[in-house]
């Protein structure tokens, strides 16, 4: 096959190319009858080594298990082949192709021999090269993705460095296209892979391909903001410099920084990246390849997620009612008050509260030191019911039921219960699009208008509906033999499940068909919110998926949890315990003294006015954090603790995988702080400027007089919670993590009330409920310090249905004032027809006073909304 002039210079272009690709790829499947029908594990010789593959691998992929690496520009694993840059050529020399080929659009086949090196596949790829740069600018120096560059190896490696057309080179405009990506379009070697994972791995359709041929552009129809929120994958894939990172443009080459493997910690999926700190600044993070996990991408609010830990702002120094003290003296401190409370006032006169983005470390620590001194169990959760919800996620994934992330992207049906998954953890949304992508269905049951980058069918239900149309589709799909096989309880509660007669006839159809599918599919997966939904969907969930099982499906459970360590949180949190109860022990004189680890309830207690209220009455406030929140103001005591970054520490994700998290730097403080925006100074002495903070679990044993001699020593877990008796040493955990032996408890199948039909007349009142939502952007505690991601933040606003704002006389985009008890709150107001009527939706929003709506189901007059104006 010959390249050719397309009449444009030479035949760089890619819609050529990609014609070229599919012509030989076609010629191929003629000459080849055995393509489809091949050997089960096909054995070829690639450079005079023998190796045996799966059938369906490309040879690409064949010499990549070789440790051959074939050129390849268009080619991505995620994205599988598209024949479009040329550069993978090799030389067939024996079996059913012969002669140059693409490596990548041809599967491995039984006797074949392939040369990478042959002089013919050589000089192919080294023309292809030289095309490719005839139109690239020389400005590898100031580019961000020089030293890691693909074109740039390629160029290298083949020799190439001269250019020998003596034309003009085809320039483009740039646009902008937001604050995380830079887009430089003359770099451009139109391999496609941008518009590709844009358009077909991630569902989006604001950036694609224009024009043709040698004019080939890839950006958006006009400047823009990306919408895609995983649109700073574009960095990472593109093997040129096209896009490149914005927030860390110019900072830094890749041999400049200190790069570390750890995981996410902004949502509950666990995700793994590459944080990279320069000049003790954290400045970039990346997606790190996980089989088990995320694949070879991340969302864009936990790779710009990360700034909080090199704000200017951040608290870095202990303090004593304001006055600045060393960190030993602080703690020390602390100890002392803190006992002489406990002789004055009785052990119960403490109180201790964590939160979900702590490490297990901290977690555990914390509750070691309530035992230990005989105070009350720690509470991990401002909102006692999303704890009761956890703790019965945490308990109810049983082993066979857990299912990964990447596991989602293989199942052929998945029904969502009261989840959001765009903006509670979006990666989960990128995994159903692949699913999807295979013929999977998705059928999303939640009240709120729902808007996922795939084919769904989205039932809005009420909350108080959930149950009863998720016990309805089970016993569609599975039938009594099924359920009886699982026991007594188990036929009871399948007996017990409504028939379809109380269905809206306007959904009956739609049930049908969607039972239908449910019935017919081998690998379902039931994705579960804990967030909204009422308490006895998480066990509803777990139910039937284990009746799904029964009927033969390789069925799965995927919960998804408010919080990074919200399995490790649910494991040992008292399901009696709240914070509303240290609240009103406050209030009432009996607690004294409150420590707060890493946790904020200003932010995310519902009642701010009471917590205000009671914490005036506190003789001591001890608050040990990482961010400058408005506990961190208010503290008599603060002590400064380490980022994930900063110390090693154990997260567990929604699944269960217990999780390394390692230092990436010593920490404190960046320099470009510490020299007052110019050259550090030149003293020389002893230590990091400001680097004081401590993991928070260390000054904790200080506080519990417990002894770590090791720095790795996590067998002291296993004294809180005998099932970490098992977890192997730090240095053992393997990198996609060590599954936590199972805490789930058998006893609990099929003990919820799933059975009463709901009463439609409850809505039918003057009344509004008020459900508090989470946002991609802006409502997650540690991404809201990121200033770059303020710009994709949508305007606060709380959105009813269409019906509801027509009885008010209210229209999208009216300023309304709603009024509760705790105040008025003024915000924007969004209508919608793909929602549940009857509630009004608020976003707990960095932005929005949204604490004035109070605890708990709140049901608000629709009376009490009105027009501003």
């Amino acid at each position: 096959m010959e390249l050719f002039d397309c009449g444009f210079g030479i035949a760089d272009c890619g819609i050529i190319n990609l014609m070229i690709a599919e012509f030989s790829f076609f010629q191929s499947e003629i000459r080849n009858p055995k393509l489809v029908n091949g050997p089960t594990m096909p054995k070829l010789v690639i450079d005079d080594r023998e190796i045996e593959v799966a059938s369906g691998t490309k040879v690409i992929e064949a010499a990549e298990q070789l440790g051959i690496m074939i050129p390849r520009f268009c080619y991505h694993p995620a994205l599988g082949s598209v024949g479009a840059c040329r550069v993978c050529a090799v030389k067939f020399l024996q079996g059913p192709f012969k002669g140059v080929q693409m490596s990548c659009m041809i599967e491995a086949q039984d006797g074949m021999v392939v040369s990478t090196t042959d002089e013919e596949a050589v000089d192919f790829r080294k023309h292809v090269i030289e095309w490719l740069m005839l139109n690239h600018p020389h400005d590898c120096p100031v580019c961000d993705e020089g030293g890691h560059c693909l074109l740039q190896d390629m160029t290298i490696s083949g020799g190439h460095g001269t250019r020998r057309f003596a034309g003009n080179k085809r320039t483009y405009t740039d646009q902008y296209l937001g604050p995380l990506v830079q887009h430089e379009m003359n770099r451009c070697i139109h391999c496609y892979r941008c518009s590709r994972y844009y358009q077909e791995y991630t569902g989006y359709l604001d950036l694609g391909v224009m024009r043709s041929a040698n004019r080939t552009y890839f950006g958006r129809f006009k400047d823009g903001i990306l919408e895609s929120p995983f649109s700073g994958n574009l960095s990472d894939i593109c093997p040129t410099g096209v896009y490149t990172d914005k927030p860390s443009r110019f900072f830094g080459r890749r041999w400049d920084y200190q790069r570390c493997p750890t995981v996410c910690i902004n949502c509950s999926l666990g995700c793994h990246t590459v944080i990279s700190f320069r000049y003790r600044e954290a400045r970039r993070q990346e997606a790190r390849f996980s089989e088990a996990i995320n694949g070879y991408f991340i969302c864009d609010r936990g790779r710009y997620g990360h700034f909080y830990t090199s704000l200017e702002s951040r608290p870095r120094s202990a303090l004593i009612n304001g006055r600045q003290v060393a960190i030993d003296e602080a703690v020390q401190a602390v100890h002392k008050k803190l006992t002489q409370i406990r002789q004055d006032a009785g052990s119960l006169a403490v109180a201790a509260v964590g939160s979900s983005r702590s490490s297990l470390e901290t977690l555990f620590m914390l509750k070691h030191l309530c035992r230990v001194n005989d105070w009350g169990d720690p509470v991990f959760f401002m909102n006692q019911g999303i704890t009761a919800k956890v703790q019965t996620a945490v308990t109810r994934l049983e082993p066979e039921l857990a299912v990964s992330l990447r596991e989602v992207e293989k199942a052929d049906f998945i029904l969502v219960l009261g989840a959001d998954p765009i903006n509670e953890a979006p990666m989960l949304v990128l995994a159903m699009r692949q699913a999807q992508r295979k013929g999977a269905a998705i059928v999303v049951l939640d009240p709120r208008p729902v808007s996922l980058p795939l084919e769904f069918i989205h039932l809005p239900a009420a909350l108080d509906e959930l149950s009863v149309l998720t016990a309805n589709l089970m016993k569609g799909a599975v039938d009594r033999t099924a359920a009886a096989s699982l026991g007594e309880r188990a036929a009871e509660s399948y007996d017990a499940a409504p028939d379809g007669d109380w269905v809206d006839e306007t959904w009956r159809e739609l049930i049908s068909g969607v039972t239908h599918d449910l019935q017919n599919s081998l690998q379902p997966v039931i994705v579960c919110g804990t967030d909204i939904v009422p308490h006895q969907i998480p066990g509803l969930a777990a139910d039937v998926a284990l009746l799904l099982r029964a009927a033969q499906k390789r069925a799965g459970l995927f919960y998804l949890l408010p919080g990074a360590n919200a399995f490790g949180s649910g494991l040992i949190s008292d399901r009696e315990g709240s914070f509303l109860q240290i609240i009103e022990g406050i209030e009432n004189g009996d607690i004294k003294a409150l420590i707060l680890a890493e946790c904020d309830p200003w932010r995310e207690f519902e009642d701010r006015k009471r917590l205000e209220g009671a914490l005036e009455k506190l003789e001591l406030l001890i608050v040990m954090d990482y961010l400058n929140s408005e506990a961190v103001q208010k503290a008599h005591i603060f002590l400064p603790t380490a980022t994930l970054y900063e110390a090693d520490g154990l997260f567990i994700n929604q699944e269960g995988l217990v999780q390394i998290a390692a230092q990436a730097y010593e920490g404190g403080q960046p320099i470009v702080q510490s020299a007052g925006g110019d050259h550090p100074a030149r003293i020389y002495g002893a230590g990091i400027p400001e680097a004081e903070a401590r993991p928070a679990w260390r000054m904790l044993a200080q506080l519990a007089d417990k002894n770590i001699e090791h720095t790795n020593d996590r067998a002291w877990l296993a004294d809180v919670l005998p099932e970490f008796a098992s977890l192997p040493s730090m240095e053992d955990i393997p990198d996609d993590g060590v599954r936590l032996q199972s805490a789930a408890n058998a006893d609990l199948r099929f003990k919820g009330d799933y059975a009463s039909p709901f009463d439609k007349t409850k809505l039918q009142d003057d009344h509004l409920e008020v459900i508090l939502v989470d946002w991609t952007f802006g409502t997650e505690e540690l991404s809201a310090y990121s200033s770059c991601l303020w710009e994709l933040e949508p305007e606060p606003c709380a959105t009813m249905h269409t019906s509801d704002a027509e009885s008010l006389d209210l229209s999208d985009g009216n300023r309304v004032v709603i009024e509760t008890e705790n105040g008025s709150l003024e915000v924007n107001l969004r209508v919608a027809e793909n929602m549940a009527s009857g509630i009004l939706l608020v976003p707990r929003h960095r932005r929005l006073d949204w604490q004035v709506m109070g605890a708990g189901r709140v049901r608000i007059s629709k009376n009490s909304i009105r027009k501003v104006g």
